[in-house]
């Protein structure tokens, strides 16, 4: 006799909702369980725990002590002493240690070894932002990156930008002078449009305070357009430009990555789509105009390089798409990146190339407006320069200007001081893609007593690269390592000069991701110095900090936001 079970819409109901309880009860211990083994099994078995290093609370972080440069250097020497130049710190808390070391051969292997990358959630941030360009890929894609783009960073190649460098510089010399020339002298403050303009009196000269970061970054964003694009921002003269204003917005949006939003955005890319904040709307908005722009002028540039009345040769590759449109077409058909990822190349070098050069020429003025006596020698050696190297020349004049200004050595020294105490990035992470051991050149003494040559180090783990550290490291370059003294440069430590970093500097990192627009940004800096130095003196304007937002900015103490004013006076030569 068969039995029918009478199957109606509320037994199915039921049956479903059994089976949905089933399911959330199965992820919820799968949670429980992920979270037991992250916070309470794992770190048992990290070796790491050997190494020595500071103690902290269960969630008890290092990161201020580690990241923030008003504090990291002094912080950097106390641990050293206490624990050798390699220990662990804890990240987000005791169940996440990570290794840091100034130790050279253990930076050095680090650097070098395709067992480290960076952090997948710090490619996928810099890819939403940017695309996936060159400082955002690893291993086979970032050599081919690598190999595109080095026709781009030659000594020929940057010299060929150097009118670009001169052009900019004086037009920002100009405004300066105009700056202070119109500034009533009195301690008053004028508003004209977004510039705020206040002025001293006490040197006798007029003067006026300038926010020189300010002004440096429209200045670098006008030579990356001119230099990278063939573009014209003329973020010097405005900056309500639509492609100007939408990397501007893209790059604020990098500065302000953090809270549980973005990581929940970085970690779920679908969340984007389905939840899109203010932010990303302005990003998507921004990515548009970016586009499109960038479509016409590869476009035009293609065309002009395929056109048959113009031959390779006969087009001035002087911008740096141009010769990437030039490597990538001769490359083979079946290896040619699509226009879309040529910008995305751009994009990076923007977003790199400008902030950094930026910080150099920055920084570099406030260290020099903080210690009058090397401002006064550094301007007495530019003074030397013929007429047409300090000011915005014609392609023949400048190529002979470079030269000159290439030869300044305390120029030189000055600037390598300025990115040894102040690097643009802070510092790096690193992660392991597997288990690993760590060569040291010294040697660590375990909690335990035990001395190690070698690190064992886990897959996932972190290694923050300490790229400030090193160069405010006082085995490597003495006691005075704190102190701003261009000198040490004419008679380096012999510590210093087996610094395997680039110009004897972690500035620019080194090995396969060392910076590959480090020369443009050096001789951009020295074109810039020795345009705005014979015509300016600099003092101190205010209290000024130090803060790590993905590069080192500076920022009016108890204000907090970017910005460096200086007192700017006019060079009287008595």
């Amino acid at each position: 006799m068969a039995i029918l079970v009478a199957i109606t819409p509320s037994s199915v109901l039921v049956l479903v909702s059994k089976i949905l309880g089933l399911v959330a009860l199965v992820q919820l211990l799968r949670f429980v369980w992920w979270l037991v083994n992250l916070l309470f099994i794992l770190p048992r078995f990290d070796p790491l725990r050997r190494v020595p290093g500071p103690d902290g609370k269960k969630f008890e972080n290092h990161f201020k002590e580690m990241g923030d440069p008003d504090v990291s250097p002094e912080e950097y020497d106390k641990w050293s002493k206490k624990y050798g130049k390699t220990w662990r710190y804890q990240g987000f808390g005791s169940f996440d240690y990570r290794l840091l070391s100034l130790d050279l051969r253990a930076i050095s292997y680090i650097l070098n070894s395709e067992v480290y990358e960076k952090p997948l959630m710090t490619r996928r941030m810099i890819t939403r932002l940017v695309g996936k360009g060159v400082f955002a890929t690893e291993g086979a894609e970032h050599k081919a990156l690598r190999k595109l783009i080095a026709p781009a960073f030659t000594s020929k190649a940057i010299r060929a930008l150097n009118p670009i460098f001169f052009q900019k510089a004086d037009e920002l010399r100009s405004i300066w002078d105009d700056i202070i020339s119109s500034t009533p002298q009195s301690h008053t403050c004028d508003t004209t449009g977004d510039e705020k303009v206040c002025s001293e009196t006490s040197s006798g000269e007029p003067e006026a305070v300038i926010d020189v970061f300010h002004w440096l970054s429209r200045l670098t964003f006008d030579v990356i357009g001119l230099a990278g694009f063939d573009y014209p921002f003329h973020a010097l003269r405005d900056e309500t430009e639509e492609v100007y204003s939408a990397y501007r917005h893209m790059f604020s949006a990098i500065e302000k990555c953090g809270g549980i939003m973005t990581i929940l955005y970085l970690q779920f890319p679908i969340l984007e789509k389905l939840f899109p904040n203010a932010s990303i709307r302005q990003r998507n908005a921004s990515l548009r105009a970016i586009r499109k722009s960038g479509k016409t002028l590869i476009d035009g540039k293609k065309a002009a390089l395929l056109a048959e009345k113009a031959s390779a040769k006969e087009i001035q590759e002087k911008d740096l798409l141009s010769l990437l449109l030039k490597a990538n077409l001769s490359e083979d058909p079946s290896q040619q990146l699509p226009d879309s990822d040529i910008l995305d190349q751009l994009s990076n070098f923007l977003f790199a190339g400008s902030d950094s050069t930026t910080l150099a020429i920055s920084w570099c003025l406030h260290y020099l407006s903080l210690n009058p006596e090397i401002q006064h020698r550094l301007r007495d050696e530019l003074l030397t320069l013929s007429p047409s190297s300090a000011s915005s020349a014609s392609s023949n004049e400048s190529a002979d200007s470079s030269v000159e200004i290439e030869a300044l050595s305390y120029l030189e020294a000055v600037i390598k001081e300025t990115l040894r105490v102040v690097p643009p990035a802070h510092g790096t992470l690193r992660f392991a893609t597997r288990d690993d051991l760590i060569p040291l050149s010294h040697p660590i003494i375990t909690p335990s007593g035990e001395e190690m040559m070698e690190i064992k180090i886990r897959k996932g783990s972190f290694v923050h690269i300490p790229l400030e550290g090193l160069n405010l490291s006082k085995d490597i370059w003495g006691e005075d390592a704190h102190e701003f003294k261009p000198d040490r440069w004419f008679n380096l430590p012999a510590t210093a000069r087996q610094h395997p970093g680039l110009a004897n500097l972690m500035s620019f990192s080194f090995g396969p991701h060392a910076c590959p627009g480090w020369r443009f940004s050096i001789v951009e800096t020295k074109i810039v110095l020795a345009t705005v130095i014979p015509q300016f003196v600099f003092e101190p304007a205010t209290k000024i900090g130090k803060y790590a937002s993905i590069v080192t900015r500076p920022f009016v103490d108890n204000q907090f936001n970017w910005s460096l004013p200086l007192k700017v006076s006019k060079y009287q030569d008595c």
